[in-house]
């Protein structure tokens, strides 16, 4: 009897152990059918170029929808409009969260619009992931743990760029452009220590220019008079463009180093790519214009999706790209959670990234979120603009 007893309870435990591994766990915005994602992109106003990051996102995960979703659910992904202002932002942000009731929001873009909702959402646990902007603020995780960054952080970049420096031109004089806000004080400090740490190198001028000047021309002329040999271009926009076509007119020569975030085509090509040639910028992301990416497998399967989900959109729209591929990153994330769909687990797989490649990603680039480091990227390609195209170097350079 003791022998036949211990057996059945032997037994009844090695049926109830699957039962209990498989219980379901679920926050607002999850269940058996459905995972519900917020965002908040300008789709209209000055900003709503970038309003394809939701567009490219939403068709994501409706295609993936049409394939059975994750893990058998299917995935509203809700895109709110808040033509990149805070006020609006908080707007968007409270209905998706209080009304809509989302798991977490994922993706949206801007440090201002989401500085103005961060302390909310952090108060309320509700995840704020991959922000589509690279301040350094959005790696706190001791203080906002509920907010991290989806692009190379401005000054993980910034540090990049003097290591770059340090091993290329040691003696190297240099001047600086930056933009007078947080974005350009990101980069030119991290820029400036990291200089300082490697001994090499020496600012010797530095130019600040406001959103709303009409031209950098008197900048440009100033750190010109300097005598450096090496500028920093710590500028976006139109101030980029103008400040590429300074450098030609007036027969400068030097160094020009180019923050990632106005290496765009249109911006090159708003200066004259003949100016433009022989600019060093970071680059992380596969160019979808250069013909060597042309059979990518990630390339060639974002093309086919854009032409049956995206026909509106270029064939060499590289926000979308991008965009597309943070998707699989989401879709990846939403996988490993499984069963256990709470605010809590989707954090702890949206930190635990480290060495993930995603689709679009450079070879040798991958993640490198852990949960006391929320910086994603601290791999970079410094790449030459050859007038057409990147020239990509075999080894990149690491924070």
């Amino acid at each position: 009897m003791k022998l036949s007893a211990l057996m059945a309870t032997t037994i009844a435990l090695a049926l109830a152990a699957p039962a209990a591994h498989a219980q379901k766990k679920y926050d607002p915005g999850a269940s058996d059918t459905e995972i519900k994602i917020g965002q908040t992109v300008p789709h209209s106003g000055p900003g709503s170029l970038y309003g394809v990051i939701g567009r490219a996102q939403e068709a994501y995960f409706k295609a993936l929808n049409e394939k059975g979703g994750i893990n058998g659910r299917k995935v509203t992904f809700l895109t709110l409009d808040d033509s990149y202002s805070a006020p609006k932002t908080v707007e968007a942000t409270r209905k998706l969260v209080e009304q809509d009731e989302v798991l977490a929001m994922w993706g949206s873009l801007g440090t201002a619009p989401q500085s103005a909702v961060q302390k909310y959402l952090n108060q309320k646990k509700i995840p704020q992931l991959h922000l589509n902007t690279g301040a350094g603020r959005w790696n706190n995780p001791k203080e906002f743990p509920w907010t991290t960054p989806g692009l190379p952080l401005y000054p993980t970049e910034g540090a990049i760029h003097a290591r770059y420096l340090a091993s290329v031109k040691p003696e190297a004089k240099v001047a600086i452009l930056y933009q007078n806000d947080e974005f350009g004080r990101d980069f030119m400090n991290a820029f400036k220590a990291a200089l300082a740490e490697t001994g090499k190198g020496k600012v010797i001028a530095e130019a600040g220019y406001e959103l709303t000047d009409a031209t950098i021309d008197s900048q440009m002329v100033k750190l010109q008079a300097s005598g450096a040999d090496t500028f920093f271009n710590i500028s976006t926009g139109k101030a980029t463009s103008q400040s590429i076509k300074k450098v030609a007119e007036m027969g400068w020569k030097p160094l020009h180093l180019l923050v990632s975030t106005s290496n765009g085509q249109s911006i090159l090509n708003a200066a004259g790519v003949e100016a433009a040639k022989g600019i060093v910028s970071p680059l992380y992301i596969k160019d979808l214009s250069a013909p060597k990416w042309a059979n990518d497998p990630a390339v060639k399967d974002f093309q086919t999706f854009r032409e049956k989900y995206l026909p509106n959109v270029a064939a060499d729209n590289s926000i979308a790209f991008i965009s597309w591929s943070a998707a699989h990153t989401l879709q990846r994330i939403l996988e490993k959670c499984g069963d256990d769909l709470t605010h809590d687990n989707v954090l702890k797989q949206a930190t635990n990234l480290a060495g993930y490649a995603a689709p679009a990603f450079l070879p040798g680039v991958v993640y490198s979120t852990t949960p006391t480091d929320y910086a994603p990227i601290k791999t970079l390609y410094m790449s030459t603009f050859n007038g057409k195209d990147w020239d990509v170097p075999e080894k990149p350079v690491t924070q």
